[in-house]
């Protein structure tokens, strides 16, 4: 049976007002009910063949349908129709009782509360035909399909026989019992319920119930099979029952929201944590990229003025030579003329022109080292060039191998963090098992590569390490090697790093002890500092933290400092604060003197280039001397 609504649709809890809306609509007349005294339709159901109802039919009807399991907007229209019948045309009632049987509301409630039914749900059919109940009662349980039962079931007795009787089942639930108080109230409106049968049991049409206590306990095939296959229990039990169920699935619930979201709180700080290491890391990088980039164009600037420079020396070396040459051969043309002069004239000639070939033979040999040293300067140039090359190399490399390093981390730790997520996915329609085994394969995989790239970065390191230490000794060599020639008014020479300037002492003694004693208390006093200085014990640091940077920082509230300040003055605080610093600097660990190539000009730290080009510059300025 098909009922008409509109095309729109309403929700459950809109349904009371809808009735409302409904019933108004019916009293005004827009939908016509009544079509004479005793004959009645169903507005909402245009399309059932049956048209013309008598009141208590159209009723049973209405009530009926709108305890059914029908779309909200078709329950609400009969049931405002139900209203409209009792409320309005109680006249056409006649001898019915006034009093009409309407299915419960949710959750159901009998009206003695303490009734006991068999649960779960079971209908009783009475008077069921054979042939009706053939292919589990198809037939029947389309007629029944208002009242949404889930399963019919023949009754035979002991022997076999079939008795007459069937039991329909409803779900367990309390939409179970209010379709199967609408099947009871159904049949009980059609004088077809229980006590009918009792009374009028030889009728050939069909008779239902809900099944109760007294049927579980009748001993016959009926109460037989409902002991063998339901209890007994009463409404405040189930509810009861219901009440526990619900209240240990919200304690179970509230156990696991709370533990979920501990670790939700976790995963976040994790995350946050994760994400600040990346962003720093990233920003790492790109200070050592913006260094890099600058350090190269410098490099590069000054490897084509210095390549420029000895391009043009040896330009400007090239043109004395052959200007020299020419001068040479001139006077050699023109003493020729001169070959038939006196002896002593030609004694003298023959002098000379050995003399201009001693000469000439000197200037040869002198342009043969020229360019022999030309071609060293270039091989120098050429191999500081390669070495610079093959250290960025290998700078690059190990930033790579670091950003591969820390690119593997990240992902490792994402895998670890989505492998954790997915072990607490369990019941979520997630097959964890299969997930959980391709994370893990995919997290070992990372692993592995992750241990490769640290073996390699542990040999690039070390070679990089073992490349170090060659520069180290001979740096070390050159520096011992250039003692000598390096002097303290040159632009490159020797500076002791950490090594006490005796000046400002002897300017500071001067004038606390006199001319005198100046000498002897100043190199006293300067030895005593010297040796503190060397004291590993004695640190007058502290860490600081500037731009987001820890950076040590001389204590001025050293109480050996602050002392020295008071006793000598200034000058002598900013000597032994400029050595504190240099030692701190260049040889932290052992803290002592050690040498260093100073640029004197710019006062800094010079370059291995800038020692090479200065002596190369010195040598060719004293061999043009000779």
């Amino acid at each position: 049976m098909e009922c008409s609504s509109d095309e729109s649709e309403i929700s459950d809890a809109d349904i009371d007002d809808y009735v409302d809306k409904s019933y108004m609509d019916l009293k005004s007349g827009k939908n016509v009910v009544r079509l004479g005294n005793e004959k009645f339709r169903c507005p909402f159901c245009l399309g059932k063949k049956k048209q013309d109802y008598r009141y208590n039919e159209l009723l049973q009807h209405a009530v009926g349908v709108g305890a059914s399991n029908r779309a909200p907007k078709v329950r609400a229209n009969h049931m405002a129709l139900a209203n409209l019948l009792k409320n309005d045309y109680t006249d056409a009632a006649g001898s019915l009782p006034s009093q009409q049987v309407v299915a419960p509301s949710n959750p159901p409630r009998p009206l003695p509360d303490q009734e006991v039914y068999v649960w779960p749900w079971m209908g009783i059919l009475a008077n069921v035909p054979a042939e009706q109940t053939e292919g589990d009662g198809a037939s029947l349980m389309q007629q029944l399909a208002d009242f949404n039962p889930l399963h019919f079931t023949s009754v035979y007795c002991s022997e076999g026989r079939y008795t007459g009787y069937a039991v329909v089942r409803f779900s367990k639930d309390w939409i179970g019992f209010k379709n199967a108080l609408a099947f009871q109230n159904y049949f009980k409106s059609q004088h077809s319920g229980k006590t009918d049968w009792i009374a009028h049991g030889q009728e050939k049409y069909i008779f239902g119930w809900l099944a109760k206590e007294e049927d579980y306990k009748s001993g016959d095939a009926v109460g037989r099979f409902l002991s063998a296959n339901g209890d007994l229990k009463t409404v405040s039990d189930l509810e009861q029952d219901l009440s526990r169920k619900t209240e240990t699935l919200i304690a179970s619930l509230s156990h696991q929201i709370t533990a979920k979201s501990k670790y939700l709180v976790e995963l976040e700080c994790k995350y946050n944590q994760m994400n600040l290491s990346v962003k720093r890391a990233m920003e790492e990088t790109d200070l050592l990229h913006k260094r890099y980039n600058e350090e190269m164009r410098n490099m590069q600037s000054a490897a084509r003025e210095h390549s420029q420079r000895i391009f043009q020396e040896t330009d400007q070396l090239r043109k004395q030579l052959d200007d020299k040459e020419s001068a040479i051969e001139r006077r050699s043309k023109q003493l020729s003329k001169f070959v038939a002069q006196t002896d002593m004239e030609r004694r003298k000639l023959e002098s000379e022109m050995k003399k201009n070939s001693e000469q000439n033979d000197s200037l040869h040999m002198a342009r043969i080292e020229q360019q022999k040293s030309d071609k060293s300067v270039l091989k120098l140039v050429e191999k500081h060039k390669k070495e610079k090359e093959i250290a960025l190399s290998k700078i690059l490399q190990l930033e790579k191998q670091l950003d591969e390093k820390q690119q593997l981390e990240l992902e490792i730790q994402q895998l670890r963090g989505r492998l954790r997520v997915v072990q607490h996915m369990e019941g979520e329609g997630v097959d964890v098992k299969k997930l959980t085994e391709e994370l893990t394969e995919e997290l070992n995989e990372k692993i592995e590569e992750m241990e490769d790239m640290e073996a390699l970065n542990q040999a690039l390191i070390i070679k990089e390490r073992e490349t170090n230490d060659e520069l180290q000794e001979a740096k070390k060599e050159l520096i011992s090697g250039l003692s000598d020639l390096l002097g303290p008014r040159s632009n490159i020479g020797i500076k002791r790093m950490g090594e006490l300037d005796e000046r400002p002492f002897l300017t500071a003694c001067k004038q606390r002890y006199g001319a005198d004693e100046a000498v002897m208390k100043a190199a006293q006093i300067c030895s005593k500092w010297q040796e503190n200085l060397k004291d590993a014990n004695w640190h007058p640091f502290k860490i600081v933290t500037i731009g987001g940077k820890t950076e040590q920082i001389i204590n001025e509230d050293d109480e050996k400092l602050v002392g020295l300040k008071e006793e000598l003055g200034d000058e002598v605080h900013s000597a032994v604060i400029t050595a504190l610093l240099e030692i701190n600097e260049y040889n932290a660990s052992g803290s002592y003197v050690v040498s260093e190539l100073w640029n004197n000009k710019e006062n800094r730290k010079a370059s291995m280039q800038e020692a090479l080009q200065h002596v190369l510059k010195q040598w060719k300025l004293h061999r043009r001397k000779r």
